[in-house]
C-alpha cells in the first residue's frame, strides 16, 4: 500500500519509539512544504508513546506524513486482535499496553492494523525493515537475508529497524534508525538530495549492542550530513 503523497522533496524519519519531543524538534527543521515518511516502530520503548502516536496521526490526517506499519506496531495489533485474556498475557512486557493500558490500545487497533507497509517515491522506496527476497513483499523483521540479496529493483531502499550510531549506506540500502530511544539521535533522509538532519534522542542511556553496531551489516559507510 502506498499514500498518495508526492512532493519534490522528502524526508524519512527513522524509528521514533516514544520520543514525541524528538520528533517534535526534528519536524521543525524540516521546510513546512516538505512530506513526511515515519518508516515505522513509532511505538513501544520510550516514555511519550501515546504523544508520539497523537501527534504522528494528526500528521497522518492532515496530508503532511504517511506513518508505515513497523513490527512493533503489527505485532500489537496482532496481539490486540486476540481475546483480552490472552492480549494481556502477550503484552505484558510491551512498552505501550502498560503505558496506556488495554482500552486505549483497543481504540487504536484499527488505525495500527491499517498503516501501509512501503511508500514509494521516484526511483525510491521506504519501508521498514525491507523485503523478503523469495517473494520481494515487504518483511517488517527481515535483516541480513535482505541486505545480502538485495538487487536494486525498487531502487534505493530506506529502512529502519536496525539501530546504528549513523544513517548508514548499503549500496542501495539506507538505513535511518540511529537508536533515538537509546541516547542516539532521530534522523530524517532525504531521498532526493541525499541531505540528513538531526536531533538528540534520549539522553544519558546507554547504547544497546545494536546501537554500537553490532548487528549491522558490513561494510557500511556512513552517509555524510548535509545542510537544508
Amino acid at each position: 500500500m502506498t499514500s498518495p503523497l508526492r512532493s519534490r522533496r522528502h524526508w524519512v524519519i527513522g524509528d521514533v519509539h516514544g520520543c514525541a519531543d524528538a520528533l517534535r524538534e526534528l519536524i521543525r527543521l524540516i521546510p513546512q512544504g516538505d512530506p513526511l515518511v515515519l518508516c515505522g516502530d513509532v511505538i513501544n520503548r520510550g516514555p511519550q508513546i501515546l504523544e508520539t502516536m497523537e501527534l504522528a496521526w494528526s500528521l497522518v490526517e492532515s496530508g503532511r506524513a504517511a506513518w508505515l506499519q513497523g513490527n512493533h506496531e503489527a505485532d500489537l495489533a496482532k496481539a490486540l486482535a486476540k481475546g483480552s485474556q490472552q492480549a494481556q498475557r502477550v503484552l505484558a512486557g510491551c512498552t505501550t499496553f502498560r503505558q496506556l493500558g488495554e482500552r486505549t490500545c483497543r481504540q487504536w487497533l484499527g488505525r495500527l492494523a491499517n498503516l501501509p507497509t512501503t511508500y514509494t517515491g521516484d526511483g525510491w522506496v521506504a519501508t521498514h525493515a525491507g523485503f523478503d527476497p523469495q517473494t520481494w513483499q515487504p518483511d517488517l523483521n527481515i535483516r541480513m537475508a535482505f541486505w545480502q540479496a538485495y538487487d536494486g529493483r525498487f531502487g534505493e531502499v530506506i529502512i529502519g529497524h536496525t539501530p546504528g550510531p549513523h544513517v548508514r549506506r548499503l549500496n542501495q540500502i539506507v538505513m535511518v534508525d540511529t537508536g533515538a530511544c537509546y541516547g542516539g539521535e532521530l534522523s530524517a533522509y532525504c531521498p532526493e538530495t541525499g541531505a540528513i538532519l538531526q536531533v538528540p534522542g534520549l539522553r544519558n542511556l546507554a547504547p544497546t549492542p545494536a546501537l554500537a553496531g553490532s548487528t549491522s551489516p558490513a561494510p557500511l559507510s556512513e552517509i555524510g550530513r548535509a545542510h537544508v
